[in-house]
Formats: C-alpha cells, sequence, structure tokens
C-alpha cells in the first residue's frame, strides 16, 4: 500500500531575502516613544530619577569592593585619598 513518492526538498542556500546584506549592517536599537499625557510624563522622570540613583549606589559599592576599579567614584583610590587628608588634618592640629 504506497502511499506515493516522496518529497524531494531542496537544499537551503543560506542566504536571506536582500542578499545578505541585512547581515552587515547594523540594526537599529529599541526605540522608546516618549509619553505625551502630563501623569505620564511626571511618572517617567521620577522613574528615571530613581532608576539612576540605583544605578549610582550600585556602581560605588562594586568600587568599594573591588579596588582597582579606579573609573569608578567611591572606589579604594577615593578612600585612602580620604584618609591622607584626615591624617593630615588630625597631624597640623
Amino acid at each position: 500500500m504506497a502511499q506515493g513518492a516522496l518529497k524531494k526538498i531542496k537544499p537551503s542556500t543560506g542566504g536571506t531575502k536582500r542578499g545578505g546584506l541585512s547581515a552587515a549592517r547594523t540594526r537599529p536599537g529599541v526605540r522608546q516613544i516618549a509619553p505625551k499625557k502630563a501623569g505620564l510624563v511626571k511618572t517617567a522622570k521620577l522613574t528615571k530619577k530613581l532608576t539612576s540613583g540605583l544605578v549610582t549606589k550600585t556602581e560605588r559599592s562594586l568600587a568599594s569592593k573591588a579596588g582597582h576599579l579606579e573609573l569608578l567614584a567611591g572606589g579604594k583610590k577615593d578612600r585612602l585619598e580620604k584618609e591622607r587628608k584626615a591624617a593630615a588634618a588630625a597631624g597640623k592640629k
């Protein structure tokens, strides 16, 4: 009871519809439309302010744990500089 001949599948060439150019160019990132309503604008401002504070705290804690990160403020370099200034001020008194 033959069901019929098997269908032949063409081998894939791996190309894209645009001739492979889409992989070569950079793709645009995710765009966010700014809110227009007053309540949403206020909420977006507050969210941006609060998240920036969290990012700053996170960077500061990372810098304090890893002393070799001199690009971030609050690291070992800043702490040692504060201690030197405090010692110099105490020595002058």
